[in-house]
């Protein structure tokens, strides 16, 4: 009776985050309007099943599929303050470094192909000191052992190419 209390326990603790997203659906085409063909602006983000004892979230959205070695990294993000869903063109939270050196959001722009973009959501016990530098790495590292649940939804999106008459 003990080891099964703690197996239904540990399996509340480890239960996901549920991500939906408003902009697109899941496993579906992300609009234009979110990447570098468009406005640019970072999608809505729907939350679900934050566990007790939430301090802070963290984001980072991942594109494994671009060229370079371990992908690009789109958005860096964390002490977000605890919410169900965080809006389109979010600038809230400490904002961290992205694969092109800046802070923020910036909108998926493949060479080639069809990519996967994965927006992981993270609800941490803690609040984070890192600096403005931080990137997808040092975040990672910073989180470890603080991860109370965690979610992804994946998106999809082909840039259009212009087809020439000749």
């Amino acid at each position: 009776m003990k080891v099964l209390l703690i197996l239904i326990v540990g399996l509340f603790i480890n239960a996901s985050l549920i991500i939906t997203s408003t902009s697109f659906p899941k496993d579906g085409l992300i609009p234009s309007k979110y990447m570098c063909d468009g406005a640019n602006l970072s999608p809505s983000l729907q939350i679900q099943d934050l566990p007790k004892g939430t301090k802070t979230m963290a984001l980072i959205v991942h594109d494994p599929d671009a060229p370079m070695e371990g992908g690009f990294t789109h958005w860096v993000a964390w002490n977000i303050t605890p919410t169900k869903s965080i809006p389109e063109n979010f600038k809230g939270g400490k904002q961290g470094m992205n694969g092109a050196n800046q802070t923020g959001y910036v909108g998926p722009c493949p060479p080639t192909g069809k990519h996967h973009y994965h927006f992981n959501v993270y609800a941490l016990d803690t609040e984070l000191s890192l600096s403005k530098n931080t990137n997808k790495d040092e975040l990672e590292k910073a989180m470890e052992g603080h991860i109370l649940s965690e979610g992804n939804l994946i998106g999809l999106y082909e840039r259009k190419r212009e087809v020439s008459d000749k």
